[in-house]
C-alpha cells in the first residue's frame, strides 16, 4: 500500500518519480489517519504542468478530489467489474466507513491477473539515423551512431524494442552517413519487424529527409532521433496527440538545474536587491521524440536542409497546433554524448 499512497504536500516532481516506480498508474492521496483525499494519475500531473504549474509546487491543485471508491466488505466483484468497464478505470480505492484507505483493487487483480494492455498496431515509426554522430567520435569514425553498442545490442535496437513491445512493427530509417554498414547490419539481423530505408543523398537536417515519406502514411506516426532512449508510455503519448487534436506533439523532459552560485538580483536603480543562493530552475527539454500528422510532411521543402525545430516554428506560424507531452527526467537518456552514454550503460 505505502508505495502508492502519498501526502498532498509532495511536489509534482516527487509525484512523477513515485508514479514511475509503482506498477500501478495511479497514486492515492491520503491525509491524517490514511483518510482518502483523492487520486493522482500521470494525466493529472501532465495537465497541471501544461497549465503552468512548477515542478516544485505541491500536488494540491492537481489531484482528483472526487474519485470512485468501494466500501470495504460492502461490494461484490460484479459491481467492481462494472465500475472498471463503465468508467474506464485502472484502479479503485477500497475505504472503510470513515473513508480511510483499507486497500485497492485493479482490473487485473479481479480478473485472474490478466491485464489488458493497449497496443499500437500498424503505427509507423521513423528513426532519423543519418547523422555523423560527431559527439561520439572516435567510435563514429568507424561505426554509424545507431550501431554504437550498449551491452549486447546497439542503440537502435534498444529504441526499436521499446516500440515493438507496444505493437509497432513498421519502421523507416532515414540514412546517409555509413548507410551501407547500417543496412548490412539489419540484413544480417533479419528482424521480425519490417525495416525500410530512406536514403538521403546529402545531409538534410533532423527533418529534411521526412519529405521522402510524403504519401506513405494515412495516420499519425512517430519520429525519433537515433540517440535517445525513452521509457515513456507510448500508447498514452499517441492518445494524447490524437485526443488533443495536435498537428505535431513533442515529448519534453522535466529537468531541474541548480546554479552552483549565489545569483544577484538587481532593483530598478541597478543596486543589489537580494542574492539567491544556489537557485533551482525547472525546464521542459525537447527530447527528440515526436508524433506527427501525415499532412505535416507537405510543409517540408524539397531538397532543403531543415531541422525539426525550424519545422515546428513554421507550423506555429501557419496556425498549426503543437502539443507538449511532459515526462520525468529519469525516463529520458540522451546517449549521443559520452557522459550520457556511460550513464546509459549503467542504467540499462
Amino acid at each position: 500500500m505505502k508505495d502508492i499512497t502519498v501526502s498532498p504536500n509532495i511536489t509534482i516532481r516527487q509525484a512523477m518519480k513515485t508514479l514511475d516506480k509503482t506498477a500501478e498508474k495511479c497514486l492515492l492521496v491520503v491525509g491524517a489517519n490514511k483518510k482518502l483525499l483523492g487520486t493522482l494519475t500521470d494525466g493529472d500531473l501532465r495537465r497541471g504542468i501544461l497549465d503552468g504549474m512548477k515542478f516544485s509546487e505541491n500536488i494540491l491543485e492537481c489531484y482528483y478530489k472526487n474519485p470512485t471508491t468501494l466500501t470495504y466488505g460492502n461490494f461484490i466483484q460484479e459491481e467492481a467489474n462494472q465500475l472498471f468497464c463503465t468508467k474506464k478505470l485502472d484502479l479503485i480505492p477500497i475505504v472503510d466507513e470513515e473513508r480511510r484507505v483499507v486497500d485497492y483493487i485493479t482490473w487485473s487483480s479481479i480478473n485472474g491477473g490478466q491485464k489488458t494492455e493497449k497496443k499500437l498496431a500498424d503505427i509507423p515509426v521513423v528513426i532519423m539515423a543519418g547523422g555523423k554522430g560527431t559527439r561520439m567520435e572516435p567510435f563514429t569514425k568507424i561505426l554509424p551512431k545507431p550501431l554504437i553498442p550498449i551491452h549486447d545490442k546497439p542503440i537502435i535496437e534498444h529504441i526499436i524494442e521499446r516500440f515493438t513491445k507496444r505493437g509497432c512493427s513498421d519502421f523507416y530509417l532515414t540514412v546517409n552517413y555509413k548507410s551501407k554498414i547500417l543496412k548490412a547490419y539489419f540484413e544480417e539481423l533479419q528482424p521480425k519487424y519490417d525495416i525500410s530505408f530512406v536514403d538521403e543523398r546529402e545531409p538534410l537536417g533532423t527533418a529534411g529527409s521526412l519529405q521522402f515519406l510524403r504519401g506513405k502514411f494515412n495516420q499519425p506516426f512517430f519520429v525519433t532521433n537515433c540517440d535517445i532512449i525513452i521509457d515513456a508510455d507510448y500508447v498514452s503519448l499517441y492518445e494524447f496527440h490524437c485526443e488533443g487534436g495536435y498537428d505535431i506533439t513533442l515529448v519534453a523532459s522535466a529537468k531541474e538545474y541548480i546554479i552552483p552560485y549565489g545569483t544577484c538580483e538587481l532593483n530598478s536603480d541597478g543596486h543589489l536587491s537580494h542574492i539567491n543562493e544556489k537557485p533551482k530552475y525547472d525546464f521542459l527539454i525537447n527530447t527528440g521524440l515526436y508524433v506527427l500528422n501525415p499532412e505535416i510532411l507537405s510543409f517540408i521543402p524539397k531538397e532543403k536542409f531543415i531541422h525539426i525545430t525550424h519545422l515546428i516554428e513554421d507550423l506555429k506560424n501557419n496556425g498549426k497546433k503543437v502539443g507538449v507531452y511532459p515526462i520525468d527526467d529519469d525516463d529520458w537518456i540522451d546517449v549521443g554524448q559520452w557522459a550520457e552514454y556511460k550513464e546509459s550503460v549503467e542504467l540499462l
